[in-house]
């Protein structure tokens, strides 16, 4: 299945709900495949604010717009063989990486991902994202620089920052350490 002109197809209907794909999974199964298609908010320029003047972000109502017009779509040109749930998702602060594009846009962060084949030595990789010029990615892990084309990544996805995103652990009260008995 061509996941990529699937994504393509459907960022052309989602653009009129004000959505982008930014990529399809599909897992085959002999019980029942998925279907799994990644939602973001098209970016016009300037950010979506929401009612309190943060960022908008993609909720269970675009969620829920995307299924019916993907799955209208799906029901007519039928591409897929078989039976297949559809799952609409927002990327969620783990955000899958599909397209070099993609990856530039969180260049300076961390990301892991999975390789087509080994790249001195290794498939599975976890590091910085130092840069994306076209479809070349320059990775920092382990202490050592990666080089690599989009082509030879077969899946990859931020690393969340949990103390950027204000999940940063906070001391006990009382002075107490986790996992030692007080004494009275």
């Amino acid at each position: 299945m061509d996941t990529q002109a699937l994504a393509q197809r459907f960022t052309e209907v989602l653009a009129d709900l004000g959505l982008e794909c930014l990529g399809v999974e599909f897992t085959p199964s002999h019980g029942q495949s998925t279907l799994r298609v990644y939602l973001d908010l098209l970016d016009k320029g300037e950010p979506d604010m929401g009612n309190e003047g943060e960022r908008r972000e993609v909720g269970i109502e675009d969620c829920e717009s995307a299924s019916r017009e993907l799955s209208a779509l799906l029901d007519v040109e039928d591409p897929i063989p078989g039976h297949y749930v559809l799952e609409v998702s927002s990327p969620g602060i783990d955000r899958p990486l599909f397209t070099a594009e993609q990856f530039a846009r969180v260049s300076g962060q961390e990301v892991k991902l999975l390789l087509k084949a080994s790249l001195e030595g290794r498939r599975r990789l976890r590091g910085k994202l130092v840069s994306v010029e076209g479809e070349h990615i320059v990775l920092e892990a382990e202490g050592k620089t990666f080089e690599f084309e989009h082509a030879l990544v077969e899946s990859a996805r931020v690393v969340p920052d949990w103390v950027a995103l204000g999940y940063a652990p906070q001391p006990k009260r009382g002075g107490k350490t986790p996992g030692k008995k007080q004494a009275d």
